[in-house]
C-alpha cells in the first residue's frame, strides 16, 4: 500500500497512550523538561524521529529530538541555557550538562525560487532549508517513514502520517516521497538508510534500493567534512561491520574508498578483505564493551592495501627505506582520500606514524628494538601488526615476540632483546661522589 493510500486524507492516524508501548521513564529527564517548558510556553511541542521509532522498538534512545511550531528566536528565548547554530538548517540546541537535546522548527516545502530561504544547487541539494510551516507539511520533509513518527506530550500519543508504525513494525526502511527528489535534495540519505538498516536490521524498500543504485554517485557533490561525520555514524556506533555489508551490498563503498574497493578486487583481495571484517568486528566488540574506538584505526586499515602497493613502487623504483616508502606512500594515499572524506588532522598525523612504524616489528634485537617498547604510537602500532598477523603478513613468530615481550620486566625484558647485560635505570647503583682532597702544603711557613 502507497503512503498516498495510507493517508490519503493528509490526516494523521493518532495512537493513543494505550494503544502503544511509548513510556516516559524512558524519555531522557532533559528531553521531558524541553517538551514540558515548550507546552507550558503555549508551543506545540512533539519528540520526533528516531528516538520515537527506537521507543516503539523497546529500545534505550541516547539522542532525543524535538519539534515544534516555536521559532528558534522564540526558543531560544525561553532556554537560556541554548544557542541558535546552523546556515543551512536552524536550530536550537538545549544543553543540560553533557546532554543536548535538538530543537527544530516545523518546516514546510517550498520551491527553491520562491523563497530566500530555501535555496538548492545545481544538482537539486538543498543548501538551505528555514522556511517554517506547521507539523502537517514538516512530516513531508523527513526522510524515512519510520522516522517520521511524533510523540505528543499534551496527550502522550503518537502522531502517524505517513504508515511509519506499521513501517517499524514489519522491519522496513521506506523513503518518503520520489526517491530521485529526495535523494537529489540530500544525498547523504543514501548513507543515512545503509545505517538505518545496518543498525535496525530493516529491510529496505525496492523503490529505496533502486533509488541508492540511480544516485549514489551524489555522494560527491556532499562536502567532505559532512561525509566525516557520516563515517563516524557509521562504523563508531556498534554496527561497523553491518554497515560495511550493507555499504558493499548497494554499491555504496566503492563511492566513499575508490582505492580500498580496487584493493578488494585484486587478486588478493580475499586477504584484504578478512583484514577489514576483523577490524570492523574488534570495532563492534570494543564499542560493545564501553571501550574506546578511534576512526584514526579503521580509516588505516580501510587504506592499508593502496598504501602498501604504492610503497611496494617506491621501495622499488627510489631507493627508499620501507619505513620512507610506507610514509609516503601513507601521505599519498591519504591525500586522495581526504579529498571525499575528510579526517581532521588530530586523526590523521598519528596515522601516518603508526603505519611507518609497521617494519619497525622485525627489528627485536638490540637498543633500539628494546626503545621501540616505549614509543608512544607502540600499543596502535601492535594492534595493527596483529592485524596483519591474523592474514599472514607478519609470521606468527613476530607477533608472539611482541605480545610475550610485554609482560616482562626489568633485566628479562632486556635480556629478551640482546640487551641483558646492561643494568636497566632502577638497578644501576649509584655513583659514589668523590671527596676533593686538600692539596698537600709541603713548603716551609
Amino acid at each position: 500500500m502507497s503512503q498516498a493510500d495510507r493517508q490519503s486524507d493528509g490526516a494523521p492516524r493518532i495512537i493513543g497512550r494505550a494503544d502503544h508501548c511509548i513510556s516516559r521513564k524512558n524519555i531522557s529527564k532533559a528531553a521531558l523538561k524541553v517538551l514540558y517548558r515548550l507546552r507550558e510556553g503555549g508551543y506545540q511541542a512533539f519528540l520526533v524521529g528516531g528516538a520515537v521509532r527506537d521507543l516503539l522498538l523497546g529500545g534505550h534512545p541516547k539522542d532525543f529530538d524535538v519539534s515544534t511550531d516555536a521559532s528558534p528566536d522564540e526558543v531560544h528565548a525561553l532556554f537560556r541555557n541554548s544557542r541558535i547554530i546552523g546556515r543551512r538548517f536552524r536550530l536550537v540546541h538545549v544543553r543540560f550538562g553533557r546532554e543536548i537535546i535538538e530543537v527544530a522548527t516545523f518546516r514546510a516545502s517550498t520551491d527553491a525560487t520562491e523563497d530566500p530561504d530555501a535555496q538548492k544547487d545545481d544538482e537539486g541539494r538543498l543548501i538551505r532549508d528555514n522556511v517554517y510551516g506547521s507539523i502537517d507539511d514538516d512530516v513531508w520533509r523527513r526522510d524515512f517513514t519510520c522516522n517520521a513518527l511524533y510523540y505528543n506530550i499534551e496527550d502522550f500519543s503518537v502522531w502517524d502520517y505517513v504508515g511509519g508504525v506499521a513501517d517499524v513494525e514489519r522491519c522496513r526502511l521506506e523513503l518518503i516521497g520520489e526517491a530521485e527528489r529526495r535523494l537529489r535534495e540530500d544525498p547523504v540519505r543514501v548513507l543515512r538508510a545503509v545505517r538505518f538498516a545496518a543498525k535496525l536490521g530493516f529491510d529496505m524498500d525496492p523503490s529505496l534500493s533502486a533509488g541508492i543504485a540511480e544516485h549514489k554517485n551524489l555522494l560527491s557533490n556532499v562536502p567532505a567534512a559532512r561525509l566525516f561525520d557520516e563515517f563516524l555514524k557509521l562504523f563508531q556506533a556498534g554496527f561497523a561491520r553491518a554497515s560495511y555489508d550493507r555499504l558493499r551490498e548497494h554499491g555504496v563503498f566503492r563511492e566513499l574508498f575508490p582505492e580500498a574497493w580496487q584493493g578488494l578486487q585484486a587478486h588478493d583481495g580475499e586477504h584484504f578483505e578478512t583484514l577489514i571484517q576483523r577490524a570492523l568486528d574488534n570495532t563492534d566488540h570494543r564499542v560493545a564493551e564501553g571501550r574506546p574506538v578511534t576512526p584514526m584505526f579503521l580509516l588505516a586499515v580501510l587504506m592499508w592495501w593502496p598504501i602498501k602497493a604504492r610503497a611496494a613502487e617506491i621501495y622499488e623504483t627510489e631507493s627508499a627505506s620501507p619505513s620512507q616508502a610506507l610514509g609516503r606512500a601513507t601521505f599519498e594515499v591519504l591525500g586522495r582520500q581526504q579529498q571525499i572524506i575528510s579526517m581532521p588532522k588530530r586523526f590523521t598525523a598519528p596515522l601516518r606514524e603508526m603505519i611507518a612504524l609497521q617494519p619497525r616489528f622485525q627489528k627485536m634485537r638490540g637498543a633500539r628494538a628494546l626503545a621501540f617498547l616505549e614509543h608512544r604510537r607502540f600499543r596502535a602500532a601492535y594492534d595493527f601488526m596483529l592485524l596483519r598477523a591474523g592474514i599472514g603478513e607478519v609470521g606468527e613468530d613476530v607477533a608472539q615476540f611482541w605480545t610475550e615481550v610485554q609482560e616482562l620486566e626489568g633485566s628479562q625484558r632486556g635480556e629478551a632483546f640482546g640487551v641483558g647485560s646492561r643494568r636497566s635505570e632502577g638497578d644501576r647503583p649509584k655513583r659514589r661522589r668523590r671527596r676533593r682532597r686538600k692539596p698537600r702544603n709541603d713548603g716551609d711557613d
